[in-house]
């Protein structure tokens, strides 16, 4: 995750972005011991989980992971159609790995709808914790593109 900073020899970014995802880690386990709700038992289950079902670890953890990553690539693109091109992939990958969790059946939609969300609120609060520390030297300043 962190290797296409520090290929860009960005390493306060890179560290930024390891530091992210391990909060992300933190919060997302701490939330399916907090809830505890018990999985579908309507289909039988295209893979074997023990954990709780609420939220939905995998759809968070992608949106945690896709989206932070999808905004931080996007800060440091000097392109429009490219920050818009991150986005839509790391949209794109976050919403089919929630999909495919209740296509096998481990998750109520809401427990995907819920991972979503609060991965994406994790995403937006990076983001704007981002650009606090970018304003104050301890990471790189954001990439706008030049009119004209």
């Amino acid at each position: 995750m962190s290797l296409f900073f520090l290929l860009l020899r960005r390493w306060s970014s890179a560290l930024y972005m390891m530091i992210t995802v391990g909060g992300g880690i933190l919060i997302s386990s701490f939330a399916k011991d907090f809830f505890g709700r018990p999985r579908p038992d309507l289909v039988p289950h295209e893979s074997i989980v023990h954990t709780a079902s609420f939220p939905s670890g995998h759809s968070m953890m992608a949106a945690i992971v896709y989206l932070t990553l999808g905004v931080l690539i996007a800060r440091v693109q000097p392109k429009f159609i490219l920050k818009l091109y991150v986005m839509i992939v790391a949209s794109v990958l976050t919403l089919c790995v929630g999909i495919s969790r209740i296509y096998m059946g481990v998750h109520w939609p809401t427990d995907v709808a819920a991972g979503w969300l609060a991965g994406g609120a994790w995403a937006m609060i990076c983001l704007i914790v981002a650009r606090i520390l970018a304003q104050r030297g301890h990471i790189e300043e954001e990439v706008v593109e030049e009119a004209g």
